[in-house]
């Protein structure tokens, strides 16, 4: 499938890690997987999840005033615990907690009414199914101690050796496909983020065919690469890669340490370094997938809605280099990053660090008409010193005024005569 191109263009995205976990701020599932709480523990949230202060529609208002294009929700985690009204078995919000009701149906009809895009998150792997802990990996026993799951046969996930049930994983992979099933006939999701995939084989998933069910009820639907050879786009997780993957790709990054809403978790990442993220992660032609943890009630932490406000300010003030553009130049051109206009013709240059007397670019070919201030207008002076044969000088542009500098990123719009034409070579002999 061609990738939708709703999905490259939106820049920003929203992740929700939202359940039960929230309740006592303990890890999403990982924390009774490994051991942190008895799994009775974990379980007992389900009585203390009350979403009382659930306003879809006031997420959903603040994803779109920040300049988020779409968002994921954690429709179901690792724990099972579904967020909808399931018809596979009683492991959900609505008949297991005080909750006791849909938690998908509102949000998705909150996003599509502010035009965003609708995400769902489903894990392939459900560690409290029955039936799931039934195989093996087929390559577990020579997995490293760095992999995802360890290397310890976690009974959670895997059957103990010369114990798989190959009819139990029938059992639950057409659990899963009823399941995946459900979302995709109830609430047509335009993208659907899988997780979970490391712990069996793409054959074991029978992935095919799963893809296969989801694309037959909406073949628009976006699949990130947790589907494997199904997948449509790349997933880098909580750092901004040093070369960008091929293809379409989107970096999901925690606003804190937690992926879910965890009490003592105050270590923020500030607006500056949340708009640095950003900066380079469109500067390579990536998304930013910026995640938010809900308290159980429902209302997100006054800290994230902060640095959201913060970073979509940002963006307000510096639009024309964030939406309808592509990756800019390659590092070593600019010192940071950059964007590039669709007709390339425009390349926006970011600057995290005051500019000293100028910025300077490499390698442009192109003359430069003017540059500008992006926010202020203000025009930059610019002039091209050195070069030879085709070598071409270095652009020196003066660096703006105080009063033109942007607390987080200063940006510069450099307009060109023509298409973007760079030098890439050696030098001279």
């Amino acid at each position: 499938m061609a990738m939708q191109p709703w999905f490259p263009a939106a820049k920003l995205g929203i992740f929700i890690h939202y359940g039960i976990y929230a309740v006592d701020g303990v890890p999403e599932s990982w924390s009774f997987y490994w051991g942190e709480v008895t799994h009775e523990q974990y379980m007992k949230q389900l009585d203390g999840f009350t979403a009382s202060a659930y306003d879809p529609g006031a997420w959903a208002e603040l994803f779109a005033r920040v300049g988020a294009k779409y968002a994921v929700l954690t429709a179901r985690h690792h724990d099972g615990i579904a967020l909808w009204d399931t018809a596979q078995g009683d492991l959900s919000v609505v008949r297991r907690t005080p909750a006791g009701r849909d938690l998908v149906a509102g949000y998705v009809d909150a996003l599509r009414e502010q035009g965003l895009k609708v995400g769902l998150y489903y894990s392939h792997s459900d560690w409290n199914h029955p039936d799931y802990a039934s195989i093996r990996h087929t390559e577990i026993d020579e997995w490293p101690d760095t992999h995802p799951g360890g290397n310890d046969a976690n009974p959670y996930a895997h059957a103990a050796r010369g114990e798989e049930d190959p009819a139990a994983w029938d059992r639950y992979l057409a659990y899963r496909n009823a399941q995946v099933g459900e979302l995709v006939e109830r609430f047509h999701p335009d993208l659907l983020w899988f997780d979970g995939e490391w712990e069996r084989t793409e054959q074991q998933w029978r992935i095919r065919e799963l893809a296969e069910l989801i694309l037959a009820e909406n073949p628009d639907t976006v699949l990130n690469a947790r589907m494997l050879s199904h997948g449509d786009y790349a997933t880098p997780e909580q750092g901004v890669p040093l070369e960008a993957p091929d293809g379409p790709w989107e970096l999901c990054l925690t606003i804190n340490d937690s992926w879910g809403f965890q009490h003592q978790d105050d270590n923020y990442k500030s607006v500056r370094q949340l708009v640095r993220y950003f900066a380079e992660t469109i500067g390579m032609g990536g998304n930013l997938l910026l995640d938010v943890g809900p308290r159980a009630d429902g209302t997100i932490p006054a800290e994230q809605v902060e640095r959201l406000e913060g970073l979509g300010a940002w963006i307000g003030r510096h639009s024309d280099a964030v939406y309808g553009s592509v990756a800019g130049v390659p590092a070593g051109h600019h010192y940071g990053p950059s964007t590039l206009s669709a007709d390339r013709r425009t390349l926006y240059l970011m600057c995290f660090d005051v500019p000293r007397e100028s910025v300077a670019v490499r390698g442009l070919r192109n003359p430069v008409k003017k540059v500008t201030v992006l926010g202020t207008g203000t025009e930059l002076g610019h002039q091209v010193i050195g070069g030879l044969d085709a070598v071409p000088g270095v652009t020196w542009i003066d660096a703006p005024a105080e009063a033109d500098l942007d607390p987080y990123a200063t940006v510069l719009a450099v307009e060109l005569e023509g298409e973007l034409d760079l030098y890439r070579g050696a030098g001279r002999d």
